[in-house]
């Protein structure tokens, strides 16, 4: 082998050995926190909760793919009663999210036209007795869609401070559909954060200024007024300019040169004859300088920010308290939620490859399973409208008045 063929191939043996260690480096770093696909044996690491249960309002959990799915054996946990509470929660090795990344992941198929309900998920922190788990027990993240109506379609994502909750202020939209789909929210130890559905980011933004939780490190200054000798305007009058000589004495109509006097006009009886008048097209209007750049223009005059004196930093705004366990505890009108791939993590990446791996892979061949569903529930509707519609013909055929007056004539 030639010497210089010799040096690529070591060059070449660096970058893999580098690239490698990289990637090894990395995967010591990373951490999955939790991860649950409900296969076998998941119900040995959720506690189904007896909240709401004394008062006949307590729903159920079904194990299943649900009606149309990719794998008929990828099952999830589905809402299965109407106008139900759910509760549901899994212990997790308690961990903190001090100076990493925050990745909270799931799927969702609302198999249902669920009117009004929820889809999200709970992180909760502290000791909590999953059989007493229920809409007052404290959490430290909230984070999924919540559906009412035709007007509320969010994107819930709340997080607990210092013993209060706060939501986010942007509108964030979820989806409606009846197919499954990916959530995930990231939050990083710079207090940036990313929505993401599908794998596409739906949002990022700060927690700074994207929840009422601290005061705005900056405010307007109300006390700033604009400087007397502030220029605004763009442009101004040319002071140079002249007018030209005579322009005022150029008449706005002149007589219509090409009018001619009626033959039939009598000056005796009509007047002195005179021909109508046009606009003069060397009139211009009244004469106004032209303008020109303002040569002392400082921009719009804007109201500046300032520091504000009630903000006080807190560097660990994005650190929650240590979480223990996650939760569903959702109500609904319709059941039929199918809650899967739930998934606690630190590396964006590896969260990404799952929705890659499961959601991008099956997504055609689910929608060709609901839109074959839906092809045999139109039918199976159209049948019963059929029979519906059989029936009262002959509820009306039986007591049909014609037939008796039929009859009457008949005996008369």
């Amino acid at each position: 082998m030639a010497e210089s063929e010799l040096k690529e191939a070591l060059k070449l043996l660096l970058l893999l050995i580098t690239l490698l260690s990289l990637f090894f480096i990395d995967s010591a770093y990373s951490e999955i926190f939790f991860e649950e696909r409900f296969e076998d044996g998941w119900k040995s690491r959720w506690v189904l909760s007896d909240w709401k249960r004394s008062e006949g309002k307590a729903g159920t959990f079904k194990h299943t793919a649900g009606k149309w799915s990719a794998d008929p054996d990828d099952k999830g946990i589905q809402t299965h009663n109407d106008a139900k509470h759910y509760a549901i929660s899994a212990k997790i090795p308690e961990f903190s999210n001090k100076n990493r990344t925050l990745v909270v992941q799931y799927s969702i198929k609302f198999e249902q036209d669920i009117e009004c309900g929820g889809g999200y998920m709970k992180l909760l922190s502290g000791y909590v007795n999953q059989k007493k788990f229920g809409g007052d027990t404290p959490y430290s993240l909230m984070f999924g869609p919540d559906i009412c109506g035709t007007q509320t379609k969010k994107l819930q994502v709340i997080l607990s401070y210092q013993g209060q909750t706060y939501p986010i202020k942007k509108d964030l939209q979820c989806e409606t559909d009846k197919l499954t789909h990916f959530y995930t929210f990231i939050l990083r130890p710079d207090a940036s954060y990313s929505v993401l559905v599908d794998n596409r980011e739906r949002e990022t933004g700060s927690m700074y200024t994207d929840w009422d939780i601290l005061p705005p490190p900056k405010i307007k200054d109300v006390h700033a007024r604009k400087p007397a000798d502030w220029e605004d305007r763009e442009y101004i009058d040319d002071p140079n300019a002249v007018k030209p000589e005579g322009y005022d004495s150029i008449p706005a109509e002149i007589p219509n040169p090409k009018a001619k006097k009626p033959a039939d006009w009598d000056e005796e009886d009509d007047g002195i004859w005179r021909p109508p008048k046009i606009p003069n097209p060397a009139y211009k209007g009244p004469w106004k300088r032209k303008k020109i750049k303002n040569p002392k223009y400082k921009g719009k005059w804007k109201i500046p920010w300032i520091d504000n004196p009630e903000f006080e930093d807190d560097p660990d705004l994005y650190v929650l308290k240590p979480i223990k366990y996650i939760g569903i505890e959702v109500w609904q009108v319709k059941a039929g939620s199918v809650y899967d791939n739930i998934l606690i993590c630190d590396d964006p990446q590896y969260a990404k490859q799952v929705v890659e791996d499961i959601w991008a892979k099956n997504r055609e061949i689910e929608k060709e399973a609901f839109e074959e569903a839906e092809k045999v529930r139109r039918a199976q509707e159209e049948e019963d409208a059929k029979k519906g519609g059989d029936k009262k013909k002959k509820r009306r055929r039986r007591y049909d008045p014609d037939d008796y007056l039929d009859d009457y004539h008949d005996e008369l």
